[in-house]
């Protein structure tokens, strides 16, 4: 089984196990091996479950100010749990490669493996949603239809994302590529950095 359609698999999982409670703060089982790449796989997307979810209530003209501060803090949070995770996924990969001798001719791909990965999560998400928005029976004919059309799309965009992290990963392998892993510099999440915080002291 290639890699994309093991991980398709796990998203598709996370976020259908999501929607049993459909809860952002829902307790939950992750039922991979702990510590496994397919552990990590399920939990990141469970994570951008729940924020894509957060992202919806901040939304709502109805919340309150205070309940939407709330949230964003939240946002901001699970943000940078979300960088951190994937990551630990390019570690991951960093390891698994790390014998490989890059190819003279060796190139560097626009974006690491877990970044394209991280798509590919949010397009599990993408596409679930908007295929509830083809299957809803309280809408006209004509929003189901462009749901539907929006939902092809999506999958076929899933579809060639899968093959283009395949050969990516092919190509690290093969010594045709190599990584070369930026870690993010979230500045707003430091004390020391963002201005609004450190300007207090």
């Amino acid at each position: 089984m290639s890699f994309s359609k093991k991980a398709n698999e796990i998203f598709d999982r996370a976020v259908r196990d999501y929607h049993v409670t459909d809860c952002i703060d829902a307790a939950y089982d992750n039922p991979y091996q702990a510590g496994s790449l397919d552990a990590v796989l399920y939990d990141k997307c469970r994570v951008d479950a729940a924020q894509w979810h957060m992202e919806d209530v901040v939304r709502d003209p109805d919340v309150s100010l205070e309940e939407a501060i709330g949230l964003k803090r939240r946002i901001d949070r699970s943000n940078q749990v979300r960088t951190d995770m994937v990551e630990d996924i390019d570690t991951h990969f960093l390891s698994r490669y790390a014998d490989v001798k890059p190819l003279p001719d060796a190139t560097i791909n626009t974006e690491s493996p877990a970044w394209a990965i991280d798509r590919l999560s949010i397009l599990a998400l993408k596409i679930w949603h908007m295929r509830e928005q083809a299957e809803r029976a309280d809408v006209s004919e004509e929003h189901r239809a462009k749901a539907e059309a929006k939902l092809a799309v999506l999958l076929e965009q899933r579809q060639d994302l899968s093959l283009a992290i395949d050969r990516l990963l092919a190509d690290i392998e093969a010594g045709r590529k190599y990584m070369k892993v930026y870690r993010q510099m979230k500045l707003y999440n430091d004390p020391a950095t963002n201005p609004a915080l450190y300007g207090k002291k």
